[in-house]
């Protein structure tokens, strides 16, 4: 890593790598320049230096997307052969947004965090823009989450904060919530961990036993997120989103051991989103489960923790083979889901590798009882292979 005196970067110039504050917080990434807005809040909050393995540019010089951004690590190796498949440009454009995504809720944070500034209709106006991506494109985004993962020890409240946003606006898009309320969900979702911003970043990203005083800072924050977003005037249910996402429907869980009838519907929905998105992201103490065992684990719902209707919109909306999922089919070629099926979850669209149309793409097919089916999820080793 090279040190930059913040004084002595051009404004508008672009790194060729990744920009970080410090060892774990990102600044900019190549697509994103270095502006005078962000020059000027550094020098605000005293924040002399930035470190980089890149070098500072006028200009901004395209690179592969596996390596444009070294904070993303793709979970296989064929993901660059199925983007110069069908549907490659759409594919190409979820990447962008999600990135470009990542990168704006950074700095949302980043200001929250440092200067103490949250705004809710900034806020909105970025989880709209989810909202529309997720209504026109959402089972190429669907394939993005499972193509790239965060780095286990880098910005994990903002990835498993997006990651949950999406699931959430996608289980209330199956709800049929009308467009306001997916955008508050959409709010709520985002901001559910805002209790996590003021705790210490080593003790939810430690791979160690919590102490005892640290276990009750992690069990602190749903009351910190609560207070700190109605300090800032955000909606109620946004702020008992926050207070709520760790309640349970049998009542195990917490701040205040709420029973079902007494949970909010948002709390209900981002509780869900949050469990299936842990079970299926690799985390600095875990490793990731494949997203067919994790969507099975929520179904089982031992203990009935969560709300059966959330859980179905849940596996109606992404089906029991998630979409992004690599699987080895009947007929012994392996694929990957590519879309759902609305009738059964069982039997999702898939694309089988080894297999072309007439015009040189993969070939698509419903899987389908009697006929072509999946038999189970390929493990990253027989991905590669």
């Amino acid at each position: 890593m090279k040190n930059y005196l913040v004084k002595d970067i051009a404004p508008k110039s672009y790194f060729s790598k990744t920009v970080y504050l410090d060892e774990a917080f990102i600044l900019t990434a190549p697509e994103i320049a270095f502006t005078r807005e962000l020059i000027s809040l550094l020098d605000k909050w005293k924040f002399k230096n930035v470190i980089s393995e890149g070098e500072p540019q006028k200009e901004y010089t395209q690179i592969p997307i596996t390596a444009a951004n070294p904070d993303y690590v793709s979970n296989d190796s064929s993901i660059l052969e199925i983007s110069q498949q069908s549907d490659s440009d759409k594919l190409k454009k979820a990447h962008k947004f999600y990135s470009d995504f990542i990168l704006s809720i950074e700095k949302v944070f980043f200001k929250a965090t440092v200067s103490d500034e949250l705004e809710f209709n900034n806020v909105m106006e970025k989880i709209k823009e989810m909202v529309e991506y997720i209504k026109e494109d959402r089972r190429f985004l669907m394939r993005v989450l499972k193509d790239i993962e965060a780095a286990p020890d880098k910005n994990y409240l903002i990835i498993h904060s997006v990651r949950s946003t999406i699931l959430s606006i996608v289980i209330g898009t199956h709800l049929k919530m009308p467009n306001y309320r997916l955008i508050e969900l959409g709010v709520a979702a985002l901001l559910h961990e805002a209790g996590m911003l003021k705790l210490p970043q080593h003790v939810y990203l430690t791979q160690r036993a919590l102490t005892p005083v640290e276990q009750k800072a992690i069990l602190s924050h749903p009351i910190l997120g609560y207070s700190m977003l109605k300090s800032f005037d955000f909606p109620l249910a946004v702020c008992l989103a926050a207070l709520e996402h760790h309640e349970r429907e049998n009542a195990t869980g917490y701040p205040r051991r709420l029973t079902g009838d007494k949970i909010s519907l948002y709390s209900k929905i981002i509780a869900v989103a949050c469990s299936y998105e842990a079970l299926s992201t690799k985390r600095p103490h875990k490793e990731a489960k494949d997203g067919h065992t994790g969507m099975v684990e929520l179904l089982k719902n031992e203990g009935k923790q969560y709300d059966d209707t959330v859980v179905r919109a849940l596996v109606l909306s992404l089906s029991i083979y998630p979409v992004g999922l690599f699987v080895l089919l009947s007929n012994g070629k392996k694929g990957q889901v590519i879309d759902i099926n609305g009738e059964n979850p069982r039997f999702p669209i898939v694309q089988i590798f080894g297999e072309v149309t007439p015009d040189g793409k993969i070939k698509t097919m419903q899987t389908a009882p009697g006929g072509l089916s999946i038999v189970r999820p390929l493990s990253n080793t027989e991905i590669e292979n």
